[in-house]
């Protein structure tokens, strides 16, 4: 038995040694790595960093500049984009300051290549010796072009914000970028879960149930929300809590039409999305009780990063969107989905 925990070495076709385990530990280090990128992108963003690069370079640009006359022409191409000529050069932005929000492009690009590699060079290693189990080599594919698409939505993202009339990013763009890192996320930590019951002796993997889809719907809404609060800058639309400017229901106005205030009205968004977190809190809550009777240790996962999470949202509010608290907010949603992910997989093994 404790030789099948380690590894499970039996032959296959090809006469390849079997090895979940060894694939679980990998996939929880490039979930890790993930988890930094998340982290990182929500300190590009709250910088105003994004649009800093404004070519897609997939080799030659994992190098930054390396003369001060590739500096220069990285800061004129800059210079053509709306967000610095209404925005950032109004202020004042110099050379110095440019290279400031580059750097944090750079290496949030940087650690996507970085991932890229992570998990696509051990892939090929254990496809080559054969370690990887029967029906596990379609899904570890999926979870490839899962993090190819992240990174190609990403550059549509900055796309969207490179002309003269934009000043930022469009928040759709950004949203699709940043819930595909969380779906990708959340695919990592189950499937290595679902390799470490393999290690242990347990074929059967498990399945999502009506309640965890129905919970991961009421989550991925808040989820949705939070990215286009994000995009929009709509967390500086009121900075006390729990009344907005006083009442309850802020100021919204309706007059470009239902469809749009509901999309891009930041008051609006800022309402639904401080709100409808106790909704998602409620579920979350629920799914944690379940959860509790079968694995103690998921269950208080994810009660304790609910709790944090909550606690971060408030503080971004009240102290204005302060730049850590916000980017603290970002990354324990990450390992709140990571948490959601284990509950859901504990409840998932049981049915």
């Amino acid at each position: 038995m404790a030789t099948q925990a380690q590894t499970i070495s039996r032959s296959d076709a090809g006469g390849g040694s079997i090895r979940p385990l060894a694939l679980t530990n990998w996939l929880f280090s490039v979930a890790a790595l993930v988890l930094i990128m998340i982290a990182v992108g929500g300190i590009t963003r709250l910088t105003e960093s994004g649009l800093s690069i404004t070519e897609w370079k997939p080799v030659t640009g994992a190098l930054p500049p390396l003369s001060e006359a590739d500096w220069q022409a990285e800061f004129e191409l800059y210079q053509t984009t709306g967000e610095y000529q209404n925005v950032s050069g109004p202020a004042g932005m110099d050379l110095a300051a440019f290279k400031f929000i580059y750097f944090w492009e750079w290496f949030h690009r940087l650690l996507g290549r970085i991932i890229g590699l992570a998990f696509a060079v051990p892939l090929a290693w254990f496809w080559v010796k054969q370690a990887i189990p029967a029906g596990y080599k379609p899904r570890l594919v999926a979870l490839l072009a899962l993090g190819g698409l992240q990174g190609a939505f990403g550059w549509f993202m900055v796309r969207s914000g490179l002309s003269t009339e934009m000043t930022d990013v469009s928040h759709f763009w950004l949203s699709i970028h940043l819930l595909t890192a969380f779906l990708t996320f959340g695919g990592l930590i189950w499937t290595a879960l679902d390799l470490r019951l393999l290690a242990a002796g347990n074929a059967r993997p498990a399945r999502l149930t009506a309640l965890t889809i129905g919970v991961g719907l009421v989550f991925f809404l808040q989820l949705l929300f939070g990215a286009w609060v994000a995009g929009l800058n709509a967390g500086l639309a009121s900075n006390s809590w729990p009344l907005m400017q006083g009442q309850f229901l802020p100021n919204i106005n309706w007059s470009s039409g239902i469809w749009w205030t509901i999309t891009h009205d930041p008051f609006w968004l800022h309402f639904i999305h401080r709100w409808w977190a106790w909704v998602a809190a409620a579920a979350l809550i629920v799914m944690a009780i379940r959860t509790k009777a079968l694995d103690r240790r998921a269950s208080i996962a994810l009660h304790a990063m609910l709790g944090v999470q909550i606690a971060l949202g408030i503080a971004t509010v009240i102290t204005g969107v302060e730049l850590w608290i916000a980017v603290a907010h970002q990354g324990v949603g990450a390992l709140l989905v990571g948490a959601y992910a284990w509950s859901a997989h504990v409840l998932g093994r049981a049915s």
